[in-house]
């Protein structure tokens, strides 16, 4: 790389508190390359993320056969799909095409690959375990899109705590809602379909997080005491309320996130990866729905409460 690329590169990553070490080994460099080539050939974000489904969904059904060299290829179509997934984003970044349409694509994408992987694994077990294995699915997935959701709101809050809300996605389900209401299927039928499942998901979001959300309520509050009280003079208390919030209170949450940040990472795509190649590997893929009900499962649950413990006592601190 040239130093100009390597300035490009390091400009495409997110911030270094939620990236994860396989990625800044691997995914990201790949991914940049990609982006390099995406942005020579004109290619949109969004596009990339179509592509990474199509291989995502690709390796959903290579998973069906009890083949292990097709498994293996499974794997590499799982693997060429998050190298998409990385790439959207860091071309996103690279050429400031940023969209609401986009982030929601691409949070969907990684739903794609994996109900594709859940049905073709219960499609292989039917003869053996008949109905039972698509009860498992569904129980499955379900907690899978609970964990993956909970992650990706974390994260987000974590990069609100570092950069304020230009350097993060967490959106708040009113907000959601009413745009929602006000966008006509007849204008725009793509963003309306996708924007009533991102409304769900922000909602089913805010829904597990009580303590965060009367925390925002609180910040909230605050910051409408403060601009008013800057109107009337600089040394108003509402203005120091909102410049505390600012300089100390941000940088504390930060610091109480920041051990929480590995965690949510363990529930995002890479540890995922390798515990599905692990149960293909061994022929056994109910491996990875049983690493899911247990290893998953305990861990989003430890992070929830550590985070909703931590936001309570943010609130008392503001209270």
């Amino acid at each position: 790389m040239t130093e100009a690329d390597k300035i490009q590169y390091r400009a495409s990553l997110k911030h270094p508190d939620v990236e994860e070490p396989i990625d800044l080994w691997f995914y990201r460099p790949v991914g940049f390359r990609v982006a390099l080539l995406g942005r020579r050939f004109g290619w949109t974000p969004n596009q990339i993320t179509i592509a990474s489904i199509f291989l995502g969904v690709g390796c959903g059904i290579l998973c069906y056969p009890q083949d292990l060299w097709l498994n293996l290829l499974a794997i590499v179509l799982l693997i060429l799909a998050d190298i998409g997934d990385s790439a959207d984003g860091q071309l996103a970044r690279l050429t400031h095409q940023y969209s609401q349409l986009g982030r929601i694509l691409d949070g969907a994408a990684g739903d794609f690959w994996f109900a594709a992987i859940y049905i073709a694994i219960a499609l292989r077990l039917t003869p053996e375990w008949g109905i039972w294995c698509w009860v498992m699915a569904i129980v499955t997935g379900i907690c899978h899109a609970q964990q993956a959701a909970m992650a990706d709101y974390y994260r987000q809050f974590h990069l609100f705590c570092v950069n304020g809300k230009q350097g993060s996605e967490l959106d708040d389900a009113g907000d959601v809602a009413r745009q929602y209401a006000e966008t006509k299927f007849s204008a725009d039928p793509v963003l309306k379909v996708f924007l009533w499942f991102y409304r769900n998901y922000t909602k089913g979001q805010e829904r597990l997080t009580p303590q965060f959300q009367k925390l925002r309520r609180r910040l909230r509050e605050e910051a409408l005491k403060g601009s008013k009280g800057s109107k009337g003079s600089k040394g108003s208390k509402g203005s120091k309320g909102e410049e505390r919030g600012e300089e100390g209170f941000w940088q504390s949450l930060r610091q109480q996130s920041l051990p929480l940040m590995p965690i949510a990472n363990a529930l995002t795509f890479n540890c995922r990866a390798i515990t599905l190649f692990i149960a293909l590997m061994f022929g056994m893929p109910w491996l990875y729905w049983a690493a899911e009900l247990t290893i998953f499962n305990v861990l989003c649950i430890y992070m929830v409460c550590r985070h909703e413990a931590m936001c309570r006592k943010a609130l008392l601190r503001l209270n």
